[in-house]
């Protein structure tokens, strides 16, 4: 029984479960101590988002910029232009389909007869900067690193991104189940939480739909450099996306990927190049999903989905989760930041944005790691015949 573990989506599902449980049976003095616990647990999740931010932005844009390669360019470019479709394909499509799915302000109504618990007592802890203060000085340190070939300031960004790594697989990620069973206690006593269950199962549902339709595009897009049969190749990858489903982990899938992507013809100086760089640049997958989820809580909840305020959103996230922390719901951490600045998230809001994202995480993950593929081929079209300078 000692080396049974439970996966990080596990325990969540398990603490959605308790959580609804409990909010029936717990008295209300009991419920508060977990209602207090989330008040403070959100206080530390704001303000370890800045250093997430700098933390891990800064790092990959010096490790990007290292380089001036042609074929380092082409790939961060289509890297960066995959994400971006697949974002705006997300909310494009959910404008479309969710408006029939959801309910609008079923999570600002009250329902009647519902109790909000109030914490016992609150703990402020102010981030050290804002995000986007976070976000300019990991553009600057990152990029300066680069241009100066500072290896002591490198050491020094990734010695701090090893802490903010380590502190999120130590302390928030541990918690997060804690967190999740509050926020649902706190939502069954409201009543609310059946109205919310329901909108998640439909939100997969679309998810995963979009997923296919974006991985089928992006071979389609390949097929026109590689000019092979597009649901062949994506069928050779099919066994890097069954090891990300298992994973969770684009760094953990890279040797599946590379032997993957070699056995559709891309050369092994291509692939040893493009798929270790897309691991942690290419983020199709997650982007979709955040901005999936994003859009339909904003509509449950009431609030403006514009295109221009979304459009900004979808081109800052594409850099932000740039190389986010290689555990389990890492995206949905670095974008927390985004949530509350940008599209006015409130501390539920980002909570029931965990829980969505961590439920699909494997998904998105494995999307990620299979367009990678798709990406290499086109990459090798232009390079395969050389060697990599």
């Amino acid at each position: 029984m000692k080396g049974i573990k439970i996966g990080l989506l596990a325990r969540i599902v398990i603490a959605i479960a308790l959580g609804v449980g409990a909010g029936c049976v717990l008295p209300e003095w009991l419920a508060r101590i977990f209602v207090t616990f989330n008040s403070i647990f959100s206080e530390f999740l704001g303000f370890m988002v800045p250093l997430i931010i700098v933390g891990f932005v800064a790092p990959a844009i010096a490790d990007i910029g290292k380089a001036a390669s042609r074929m380092l360019l082409l790939t961060v470019v289509l890297a960066y232009t995959a994400t971006l479709f697949s974002g705006f394909f997300s909310y494009f499509s959910g404008l479309a389909i969710f408006p029939s799915m959801i309910t609008e302000g079923v999570l600002t109504a009250q329902p009647e007869g519902g109790a909000v618990l109030a914490p016992y007592f609150t703990v402020a802890v102010p981030p050290l900067m804002s995000v986007m203060t976070a976000l300019v000085l990991a553009f600057a340190v990152g990029i300066g690193s680069a241009q100066l070939s500072s290896v002591a300031l490198r050491n020094v960004m990734s010695d701090f991104r090893d802490v903010v790594n380590f502190t999120i697989v130590k302390a928030v990620i541990p918690l997060l189940p804690v967190y999740i069973f509050g926020i649902f206690m706190n939502m069954t006593v409201s009543g609310q939480v059946g109205q919310i269950l329901l909108t998640f199962v439909r939100i997969f549902a679309v998810i995963f739909f979009m997923h296919v339709v974006v991985l089928v595009f992006q071979y389609c897009v390949a097929a026109l450099f590689d000019r092979e049969n597009p649901f062949r190749r994506l069928g050779t990858m099919l066994p890097a996306y069954f090891t990300a489903l298992g994973t969770q982990s684009s760094a953990a899938t890279i040797p599946v990927t590379l032997r993957q992507t070699v056995k559709m013809g891309v050369k092994s100086n291509v692939a040893g190049f493009v798929i270790p760089l897309c691991a942690t640049i290419h983020m199709s997958g997650s982007t979709l999903k955040i901005v999936a989820c994003a859009l339909a809580l904003m509509m449950s909840g009431g609030m403006d989905c514009g295109l221009m305020t979304f459009a900004g959103f979808i081109c800052m996230l594409g850099i932000t989760i740039v190389a986010a922390p290689g555990v389990p719901g890492g995206a949905i951490m670095a974008s927390l930041g985004l949530l509350s600045s940008m599209l006015g998230f409130t501390d539920a809001d980002n909570a029931l944005m965990i829980a969505l994202y961590i439920a699909m995480d494997s998904f998105g993950t494995a999307c990620n790691v299979t367009g990678d593929g798709a990406i290499a081929l086109i990459v090798n079209r232009f390079f395969g015949a050389r060697a990599l300078r």
